[in-house]
C-alpha cells in the first residue's frame, strides 16, 4: 500500500485504544498516512512544501509537492478504534473466484471496518508454496485497499500426508499456517508441523474436527436435529482434536490458535491450558456467540456452518470466555458461496456463511449491548488481540492509535439501528442467516494507511 498524502482531522470521537487502555473523547490528526497528533481542539497545520521520493522509469527522483487535500470528519458520538483485524477469511482466490475474489472480499472487509484480513489456504490450488503466497500478495497489492495476509497450508494440497514448504511460505509473508477446512489427522505429522512452526516463530491456526465423529452431520446433534430429521454433529468431534492439539502445543512449545471455538468443553480446555502456561489462544465467530440450534426452525441451508451453532449452554460458555478473556479474538470465518451452493436442503448444501459485513453490528448488539464486553474490550477482541496472535504489528505498526503510528482506523456509530440487507453486501456471497435482522452499531468509515477506503453513504 502507498501512504496517502491527504490530511484527515477526526473531531470529537471516542478514542478506544486497547493497548494503551485509552478511552476518551478527543481529536485525531492524520497526515501522510500516519497519526500525527492526538489532542483537543486540533486544526490542520498550514500547508507546506514537502519533499517526496518517486520512481521514474525505475530511477529515484525527488519531486516537490504541496498537498492541500484535507478532510474533516465529525465523529461525535462515534467510537474511533484501531482498524479491525480478521484472522479467518476465505477469499476463494485463486480458483474459486465465482464465490469471491481478493478485490470483492477486501471491499467487503473495508465496509465491515477491517484494515487487515488473513486469508485461509483452502483454495484451488491450495496455497502450499511460496509462489502461491506471492500470487495473493501481488494481486492484493494491485486490487485491495486494505492489508491482505495469506496463511499457508500445513500439508501439500491439504492432503495430510506431507508437510508443505512452511519456511518458504513464511519467507514470502505468511504469518501463520493452517489446514482450515480440514484437520491434520495424523498426530505425528501434526506434531512435526508444530515443531516447524515453533522454530519459525509463527502460530498454527487449527480447525478442530474429527471427521469420523462428524459422520455426515450437518447441524448440532441435539433435539433440534432430531426434530428436523437431520444428522447431527456432536461436541466431541471438536473437543477431541482441540485436546490433542493443546497437548501437542505443550510438548512442542508451538503457538496454537484454536479457530471458531464452539463448545463449552473447548472453552474450558483453553482456560486450563492458559493457566498451565501453554501458548494457546482462541477465536470465536459472531454466529456462534449469537445463535443456538433453537434458532434453526426448518431445514435451512443458511444455518449450515462448520462448526455448527450449538446449544444455549455452549453459547453461554463462549460468552463467558469472551468476558473473562479465555477467548482472545472475534473472527468471521467469512465463507462466501454461490447461490446454487446454498440452496435446497442442509443435506446437500455447502457449509459456511459470510461475515465480514455483519460482525460489527452483531458484536455491538450481542456483546456490548448485553454487557458481555465493554467498548474497549470489543476493540481488543477485534483489533489488538488478533494482531498480537499473528504478530501482524511487525508489518503494520504496533496496533495502536498513537502519534507517529500508521493510520489504520475504523469509526463506528454504536447507537445507529439498522436492518441487515444481504442485497447490499459488497461481498459476492449472500449466504447469511442474519438477513433482515434489526441490529445496532454501524461502521461509518474505514481508514487504511491514511486512505479513506470505505465511507457509509449517510456519513
Amino acid at each position: 500500500l502507498f501512504r496517502s498524502a491527504m490530511q484527515i482531522l477526526i473531531r470529537r470521537g471516542r478514542l478506544l485504544d486497547p493497548i494503551s487502555q485509552t478511552d476518551k473523547v478527543t481529536d485525531i490528526l492524520i497526515e501522510d498516512g500516519y497519526v500525527r497528533q492526538i489532542g483537543d481542539n486540533l486544526d490542520f497545520p498550514a500547508p507546506e512544501k514537502k519533499q517526496i521520493a518517486k520512481k521514474v522509469n525505475g530511477q529515484s527522483a525527488d519531486d516537490e509537492v504541496i498537498s492541500d487535500e484535507s478532510c474533516t470528519i465529525n465523529a461525535e458520538g462515534c467510537w474511533v478504534m484501531p482498524g479491525l483485524v480478521d484472522l479467518h477469511v476465505h477469499l476463494r482466490d485463486p480458483g474459486l473466484t465465482y464465490k469471491e475474489d481478493i478485490e470483492t472480499g477486501s471491499a467487503a472487509a473495508a465496509a465491515g471496518g477491517y484494515t487487515t484480513i488473513c486469508a485461509m489456504p483452502n483454495t484451488k490450488p491450495v496455497i502450499d508454496t511460496a509462489d502461491k503466497v506471492n500470487y495473493v500478495r501481488f494481486k492484493a497489492a494491485s486490487v485491495s485497499l486494505i492489508h491482505v495476509m495469506q496463511i499457508g497450508a500445513v500439508t501439500k494440497g491439504q492432503k495430510g500426508r506431507e508437510l508443505a514448504d512452511i519456511a518458504a511460505m513464511v519467507d514470502a509473508g505468511s504469518p501463520a499456517i493452517s489446514e482450515d477446512g480440514k484437520t491434520v489427522k495424523d498426530a505425528r505429522l501434526a506434531k512435526k508441523a508444530m515443531e516447524t512452526a515453533a522454530k519459525l516463530g509463527i502460530p498454527v491456526f487449527t480447525h478442530c474436527e474429527d471427521t469420523d465423529l462428524v459422520d455426515g452431520g450437518v447441524m448440532n446433534d441435539d433435539e433440534n436435529s432430531r426434530r428436523l430429521d437431520l444428522p447431527g454433529i456432536c461436541n466431541s468431534s471438536e473437543d477431541v482434536i482441540a485436546a490433542r492439539n493443546i497437548l501437542l502445543a505443550k510438548e512442542t512449545g508451538a503457538k496454537l490458535h484454536l479457530c471458531h471455538v464452539s463448545t463449552k468443553e473447548s472453552v474450558e480446555m483453553v482456560r486450563i491450558a492458559k493457566k498451565m502456561g501453554i501458548k494457546v489462544s482462541a477465536g470465536v465467530c459472531p454466529n456462534h456467540f449469537t445463535l443456538t440450534s433453537d434458532d434453526i426452525r426448518r431445514d435451512d441451508p443458511m444455518f449450515k456452518m462448520n462448526p455448527p451453532v450449538r446449544r444455549s449452554e455452549d453459547r453461554d460458555a463462549l460468552l463467558e470466555g469472551l468476558r473473562d478473556g479465555t477467548i482472545d479474538c472475534i473472527a468471521t470465518d467469512h465463507a462466501p458461496h454461490a447461490v446454487n451452493e446454498k440452496f435446497g436442503s442442509m443435506l446437500t448444501s455447502a457449509f459456511g456463511i459470510v461475515g465480514l459485513e455483519t460482525a460489527v453490528p452483531l458484536a455491538v448488539t450481542e456483546l456490548v449491548g448485553k454487557g458481555v464486553l465493554t467498548p474497549l474490550g470489543l476493540a481488543a477482541c477485534m483489533s489488538a488481540n488478533p494482531a498480537a496472535v499473528a504478530d501482524l504489528t511487525q508489518q503494520y505498526g504496533d496496533g495502536r492509535i498513537a502519534e507517529d503510528n500508521p493510520a489504520d482506523i475504523v469509526i463506528i456509530d454504536p447507537a445507529q439501528e439498522w436492518v441487515i440487507d444481504k442485497r447490499k453486501f459488497r461481498s459476492k456471497g449472500r449466504n447469511t442467516p442474519f438477513d433482515g435482522w434489526k441490529v445496532r452499531g454501524r461502521v461509518k468509515m474505514t481508514i487504511c494507511e491514511g486512505e479513506i477506503v470505505y465511507r457509509d453513504e449517510h456519513f
